[in-house]
């Protein structure tokens, strides 16, 4: 009997020793936000009363890593409140997956990761997770890593229908086919990355799905000069737009930030002209995380303003934080890079953006905002309403995200 509980013990002790060094999470999140709009992403009618909407993201993260294998699964259910009987009888709202990856260390320095992931890189300009949106984004893709002293990503996403008879792809997502190359190095108080980005959408012509390929080409240099730092990006954008035509267009950022808080800087995106025809000179900022730029009232290139005259964006920003409190007001100076029209004056509008937070509890916070849009003239002809109707826009959020297990 002692011989077979002393083997008993060592089967034990093997088996539990696989997992010695593996760690297991597994962590929630219940994100409330009521939001009061009246002129959140365009602009009033004549006396249009101001809405209230409450929506939830609810989420269940779990994850497991070892020395050669990280893994990760993030349920998420989205709803607003109100949009679903009380006595539910159905699969509709069924929970969905976010994320759902594995990635595989082959060497220390090399791993292919692949699954449904959030693509995060440099300030979320151009790849970025949306976390603000309660739905959030991420990509079906596969991502080949090196990384030691110099990080170098190549990612690459193929799209298509269930149906193996053919290649059409008429699916929700904005490419077909996707690649790109992120390199990134820092040294000292630097920082710079390069990306190339190729991204194919598919077209229907005489018939048949094409794919028009367009390339976004530049990157991010960051350089801290105590007490300032300063941080610049510098995108073009070349290749084929859907309508045919030819794409060349810019992004440029500018920013210095202070370490007592306060920032500022200046983005130019560009724009097509109302009587350009030859090409199109709209820059698209593809899949980044947008609400975080041009104002927190989204008239920017959150779900719209996408192929339209562009944007200038002076800003001035101040963050302040203390213990369990926290405090933003950002203002920005809008205006037009293209011509709107042949006597339409560029400047769009003033955007006032104040927020606080509390720590309640350790895993609580309550965050709350709110923001107003003095929008000039110009406005009305892209947006339509009424450029002189109160625009606000204010929230108050509950973030509770508890460890069930670590």
């Amino acid at each position: 009997m002692k011989v077979l509980n002393y083997i008993s013990l060592i089967a034990v002790g093997i088996f539990m020793s696989q997992f010695a060094v593996a760690q297991f999470s597994l962590t929630g999140e219940f994100r409330p936000r009521t939001e009061i709009s009246h002129g959140y992403k365009t602009l009033v009618s004549e006396n249009q009363d101001a809405s209230t909407v409450t929506a939830q993201r609810s989420r269940l993260n779990f994850l497991f890593n070892t020395e050669t294998i990280k893994t990760k699964l993030v349920l998420q259910d989205v709803r607003r409140w109100g949009n679903q009987k009380q006595l539910v009888a159905n699969e509709d709202y069924a929970t969905s997956i976010h994320e759902a990856w594995a990635e595989v260390m082959f060497t220390p320095e090399f791993s292919l990761k692949a699954g449904r992931q959030e693509l995060i890189y440099d300030d979320h300009r151009i790849f970025g997770s949306v976390g603000w949106a309660h739905q959030a984004r991420s990509h079906d893709i596969a991502i080949l890593k090196y990384e030691k002293d110099v990080k170098v990503h190549f990612g690459i996403a193929h799209h298509e229908n269930g149906d193996l008879s053919n290649n059409i792809y008429d699916g929700p997502d904005a490419y077909k086919n996707m690649q790109f190359v992120w390199l990134n190095n820092k040294w000292e108080k630097n920082s710079l990355s390069l990306l190339i980005l190729n991204n194919g959408v598919p077209v229907m012509e005489n018939n048949q799905q094409v794919t028009k390929y367009s390339q976004t080409l530049g990157g991010r240099y960051s350089i801290a000069l105590d007490p300032v730092k300063l941080a610049t990006n510098l995108y073009f954008q070349t290749g084929e737009h859907v309508s045919g035509k030819d794409i060349s267009a810019l992004n440029f950022l500018i920013e210095a930030s202070l370490n007592n808080g306060i920032s500022a800087g200046f983005e130019h995106l560009s724009g097509t002209a109302f009587d350009e025809s030859e090409k199109v000179k709209s820059f698209t900022p593809f899949y980044g995380t947008n609400h975080k730029f041009n104002g927190f009232m989204d008239y920017f290139y959150v779900g719209n303003h996408i192929g339209s005259v562009g944007l200038n964006d002076i800003y001035l920003k101040y963050k302040y934080a203390k213990n369990k409190f926290g405090f933003n007001a950002d203002i920005h100076y809008f205006g037009a890079a293209a011509d709107i029209t042949s006597d339409a004056e560029s400047y769009l509008g003033t955007e006032l953006d104040l927020s606080a937070s509390w720590a309640v509890q350790p895993g609580a916070k309550l965050v709350a905002g709110w923001s107003m849009l003095f929008a000039g003239d110009s406005m009305e002809i892209l947006k339509g309403g009424d450029s002189s109707a109160g625009q606000n826009w204010a929230y108050i959020m509950l973030s509770v995200t508890p460890s069930f297990i670590k």
